[in-house]
């Protein structure tokens, strides 16, 4: 993003749709003074350069039947077996895992970081025993459990 420039209005925009994404153009442009037009403009601009990726409801997980939350990390084996490339075999198994709400790659001992959000323990356990472990690329799996989300935020620090 170093070659995007944003000023200070932009960041203000930003910071305004993170709040609350679904102000009118009127509302938004009142909160960074500015007027309507100009404002749009601005908005189109950061969505056409993919700095607002898409808009979206932040569901609460617990009230919708998913009330249990858990961080996986998982080890892959790294050397491909005949025409499998394990970390892209994997990266595309997670991408249709509904159980998983991200997937990040990391450093460390371990190769990935999912966030699992399920219905209960029992759902958990079906999915990383029949699922996860399952998959040939999978070597080794960790998993900790939420007790209590003290802090819990989609929007980028501006």
């Amino acid at each position: 993003m170093a070659d995007i420039d944003l000023d200070r209005t932009d960041l203000r925009i930003l910071a305004e749709l993170q709040r609350d994404c679904r102000l009118t153009n009127q509302e938004l442009a009142e909160r960074v003074s500015l007027s309507p037009s100009p404002c749009l403009r601005r908005v189109r601009r950061l969505e056409s350069l993919g700095v607002i990726r898409q808009y979206v409801a932040l569901v609460d997980a617990e009230k919708v039947g998913f009330g249990l939350a858990a961080y996986v990390e998982v080890r892959l084996q790294k050397q491909a077996q005949g025409d499998h490339e394990p970390l892209a075999d994997f990266a595309r198994a997670v991408a249709r895992w509904p159980e998983v709400a991200a997937c990040y790659a990391t450093t460390g001992d371990m190769d990935y970081l999912l966030r699992i959000q399920v219905e209960d323990l029992a759902h958990f356990s079906r999915f990383a025993m029949d699922t996860l472990m399952q998959h040939p690329a999978v070597v080794d799996m960790r998993s900790s459990f939420v007790l209590r989300t003290i802090k819990e935020t989609t929007a980028v620090g501006l």
